[in-house]
């Protein structure tokens, strides 16, 4: 890669033969000037006149300027580089929750991954449609149910976002700022109800918690809805520890 400052200091000193331009990969330029040098050298230095203009036009070239001219390979893979960072930028911001590894014999859901590809691009209706089998599969994947709230929330069906936004919660889902600031989520938290929801740790209160069963979507029963709230209660007044309340969820969920 050609550095300009190098350029301008042949330009100063051996402009007259042409040595920058064949530091520029510019031979013919270069043969040029020193045809010039020789034909002009007894009365009047043309060469190295030029020379010393090319030196200080390289000198008030901005780095981008001249790689675009003298180094356009690597202008080129610089500037495909850049684009590349920007398309990946744009992409739509989804979440995905960390999980510890599987063992190699059980196979990725590939609905989920497909619903994802297509949220991305948004093509939000196919990539909930996919979720939805996904959620089939892995019927307590919180990624899963945060992300059809989200798309849910895109559609502007309130219902289904705070019923799968609790599912996630009550499910194991902890990252509550992100619900607080998930873009994707703006049509969730302008309902009014959204601040008894939030106060209620993110789950529903006055509407049934569904079931996240692979087989149906029928509502949860009402007692195992109230024992969820009362634990919630518990945690808050710091009568139960994260630990005794993790504990006896799981123990509810089970039943």
């Amino acid at each position: 890669m050609k550095n300009k400052f190098v350029a301008a200091l042949l330009a100063f000193f051996l402009g007259s033969f042409g040595a920058h331009k064949f530091y520029l990969r510019d031979p013919g330029a270069g043969i040029f000037y020193i045809m010039l040098f020789a034909m002009t050298s007894r009365f009047m230095p043309i060469s190295s006149i030029l020379g010393f203009i090319d030196g200080l036009r390289y000198l008030m070239m901005s780095p981008e300027e001249f790689d675009k001219k003298f180094n356009s390979r690597y202008y080129k893979t610089r500037q495909r580089r850049k684009t590349q960072r920007k398309t990946t930028n744009r992409n739509r911001d989804y979440y995905e929750v960390k999980k510890p590894r599987k063992k190699a014999t059980i196979k990725s859901n590939p609905f989920k991954k497909s619903g994802i590809k297509k949220y991305k691009e948004y093509e939000i209706e196919e990539a909930l449609e996919d979720f939805k089998k996904g959620l089939k599969i892995e019927p307590n994947d919180i990624s899963l149910l945060f992300n059809m709230a989200c798309a849910y929330s895109l559609l502007e069906n309130k219902s289904e976002a705070y019923r799968h936004l609790s599912l996630a919660v009550v499910n194991g889902f902890k990252d509550f700022e992100k619900i607080q600031n998930h873009d994707d989520l703006a049509f969730v938290r302008i309902q009014e109800e959204y601040d008894d929801f939030k106060a209620n740790g993110f789950i529903l209160k006055t509407k049934s918690t569904q079931s996240n069963s692979p087989r149906s979507e029928e509502p949860m029963n009402d007692v195992l809805l109230s024992q969820l709230n009362r634990l919630m209660e518990l945690r808050k007044k710091g009568i139960l520890t994260e630990n005794e309340y993790l504990v006896e969820r799981k123990k509810i969920l089970v039943r």
